[in-house]
């Protein structure tokens, strides 16, 4: 009678540790594709909202905490020309801010007219510019 006491005691307590082990495996794996998910690929995605330079700067200096609650991680497309030129990056007209994955390699030139699409990371009060990132040139 006492054996098989201890036996069922032992069955509880292996049960109760293979659940546990099973939950915790579920858990890792969880926690192992939330981490390692894939990044969004902005070059595919549709722009969620259009605009000029002028109109989303004007948005961001009249209230920044709507416009961020409106664009911030989304996906926009902007147009305007181009202020200033580097390998990576590009300003349009002093107030939209476009930084590339890669260095450009278009033939653009300052004052050319351009038509971009990034995600807004943001606004710096300072420069008073607006931030995209993974942009990509529109044809």
């Amino acid at each position: 009678m006492l054996k098989t006491v201890t036996n069922q005691f032992k069955e509880n307590i292996m049960r109760k540790w293979i659940v546990i082990l099973i939950i915790l495996i579920v858990v890792a794996i969880i926690g192992y594709n939330y981490i390692y998910q894939d990044h969004r690929d902005i070059e595919s995605e549709a722009a969620e909202f259009v605009m000029s330079s002028d109109e989303i700067a004007t948005k961001f200096s009249e209230n920044v905490t709507l416009a961020e609650q409106t664009f911030l991680n989304k996906t926009i497309e902007v147009s305007g020309s181009v202020s200033e030129l580097n390998d990576n990056d590009l300003t349009i007209e002093d107030k939209i801010f476009c930084q590339f994955l890669n260095q450009i390699k278009d033939n653009i030139s300052i004052d050319s007219k351009i038509k971009i699409k990034g995600r807004v990371i943001g606004y710096d009060d300072l420069l008073e510019q607006v931030k995209l990132d993974q942009c990509a040139i529109l044809k």
